[in-house]
């Protein structure tokens, strides 16, 4: 038979785990999945629950700035309600992007769908990768160097 030892600090962790999740303040963080997809960039930042009259998107030099604001709607004011859990966040979100050279940055696009705010950032033309032909001279056709008559013999 095996006997659980009791230990006094599980409940105060339980709770301080519990304080830590159901604060007001927002984790702060805006998940972010960033790749290239031919030539083009693509930004998913995950935004469960925002209004997207609340996003706010802007560039500044070569920082791109993304904010957004979750609101509490879930607030009871009467007597008769008590939180027995609270995990979701609420407030303000923000996350800033250092963009590197060889985008084209007024043609970024900004959809959001299903909590999910996707940014397309198009390669700039100038960056993109291009072959450069090669032109081929033939030596018949090249013209030549040198070629004068050097025997001595002059015509007057």
């Amino acid at each position: 038979m095996s006997t659980a030892i009791y230990n006094p600090f599980r409940e105060i962790d339980r709770f301080l785990d519990q304080v830590a999740q159901t604060t007001n303040s927002p984790s702060g963080s805006m998940p972010l999945d960033l790749y290239r997809d031919g030539d083009e960039f693509v930004a998913k930042m995950d935004l469960p629950g925002v209004d997207p009259e609340s996003i706010d998107i802007d560039i500044d030099d070569r920082t791109l700035s993304v904010r957004a604001e979750r609101k509490d709607d879930s607030v009871h004011t009467d007597d008769k309600s008590h939180w027995v859990s609270r995990e979701r966040s609420y407030g303000s979100y923000a996350r800033q992007l250092t963009l590197g050279t060889g985008l084209d940055l007024s043609k970024i696009n900004a959809d959001y769908a299903d909590g999910v705010l996707t940014l397309t950032i198009p390669v700039a033309e100038e960056a993109k990768p291009r072959k450069i032909a090669v032109n081929s001279v033939s030596k018949a056709s090249a013209p030549s160097v040198g070629t004068g008559d050097e025997s001595g013999d002059s015509q007057d």
